[in-house]
């Protein structure tokens, strides 16, 4: 089973769902997304996964530090904003197949094994 995870190791949610997919006996494919960003085009596709709108995985005050204009972008326009500015993204992000969850809390992740 492959499993892919958007991490950022100084995040507690992120290192609390990396170690339960430990637990369970899975090394997930582990993407430091803060270094190697997701193109616009890979983040279209986890929404769809995710079943949300760019707006729902905005983390809200690293937006305003950033500057981001949160009222006035389009969708396409706060997906290419997150894809420059990846500390906006919410984590973890954990994929699997066609299917993706939030890891908060990190038990969530547990829903991607009857996926």
């Amino acid at each position: 089973m492959t499993f892919t995870l958007w991490h950022n190791p100084h995040c507690s949610k992120s290192r609390q769902a990396l170690s339960l997919l430990q637990s369970k006996g899975l090394e997930p494919d582990v993407v430091l997304y803060l270094q190697t960003p997701p193109t616009p085009d890979v983040l279209k596709s986890v929404l769809s996964k995710l079943g949300m709108r760019a707006i729902e995985l905005v983390r809200q005050k690293e937006a305003r530090e950033e500057g981001m204009p949160l009222e006035t972008l389009s969708d396409n326009e706060l997906i290419a904003f997150m894809c420059a500015h990846p500390r906006v993204i919410e984590r973890p992000v954990v994929i699997h197949r066609e299917k993706a969850c939030l890891g908060r809390p990190p038990e969530n992740v547990l829903e991607l094994f009857t996926a």
